[in-house]
């Protein structure tokens, strides 16, 4: 692929938007920031998907994007008015088929430097959880695999809190499949008054087993793969971010890469 005048070249497994995903996302960007002039945002997005993917330090971006500080401060920015989460937003409306999701959650451990944050650990999602401090990443995806929502809470969120507002934020599916921690009387009713059938199998501790396709719920393997795929951003996988709302844009710049790829 040609790049631009000046721009490294890109390996053939390294993201980079092409035009139409630029031109669609290129609106939203502001350019009205004072100061010199302003280094290229379609390379600046590359760099900060480098860095989210290999899990680097700012200050150790490649030495064809320095100053590393351009590349954090563009971050930062776009984290703290939401960008990446409108943008996953937006994504999710082209999502063609409405007849199967998959929920579940995944943990992230949180290094030592996503500790601290203003507000305590539980505005900043960070949990001190089994095997050391810990985030929820909450997710709810459609039959490619591909997400549709993302919550990101601290580690003891439970998962039936997290659920009824991942599905209030999408269309209703002919069926909604989840593991065994969803088994709660409230939720299958809620789905059943959607008009989506649960596929979730019964507790143990259950004395009223209720019915569920078995093979149905083979397809819950879709979002396992999906997280396998959101934690090959290492960025994603280990928190090193001390504010909830900057890992939140990591999961969701992530899961945009995601849906493009």
């Amino acid at each position: 692929m040609i790049l631009s005048a000046g721009l490294e070249e890109c390996h053939s497994n390294e993201f980079w938007l092409c035009d139409a995903q630029w031109h669609a996302i290129a609106p939203d960007i502001s350019h009205n920031q004072p100061g010199v002039r302003r280094v290229d945002d379609r390379r600046v997005i590359v760099v900060i998907v480098r860095v989210l993917r290999s899990g680097c330090r700012w200050r150790d971006c490649p030495l064809s994007t320095r100053p590393y500080t351009t590349i954090y401060n563009r971050w930062n920015r776009w984290s703290r008015r939401r960008f990446w989460q409108c943008l996953f937003e937006a994504l999710r409306q082209a999502s063609p088929d409405d007849g199967f999701h998959a929920i579940d959650s995944t943990t992230a451990k949180a290094h030592r430097s996503a500790t601290g944050g203003k507000g305590g650990a539980e505005e900043q999602a960070v949990d001190r959880f089994r095997g050391g401090r810990t985030t929820n990443i909450h997710a709810l995806c459609d039959p490619l695999g591909r997400p549709l929502a993302i919550e990101v809470t601290q580690g003891q969120f439970g998962d039936l809190r997290a659920a009824l507002v991942l599905l209030a934020q999408v269309p209703r599916a002919r069926a909604c499949a989840a593991d065994c921690a969803y088994d709660a009387r409230g939720l299958r009713q809620w789905l059943i008054e959607r008009g989506a059938t649960p596929v979730i199998p019964n507790n143990r501790t259950r004395k009223q087993p209720s019915p569920f396709d078995r093979e149905a719920y083979k397809r819950l393997n879709l979002i396992e793969r999906m997280f396998c795929r959101l934690k090959d951003f290492q960025r994603v996988a280990t928190r090193y971010d001390e504010l909830a709302r900057t890992y939140a844009a990591a999961v969701a710049l992530a899961a945009t890469v995601i849906w493009w790829c």
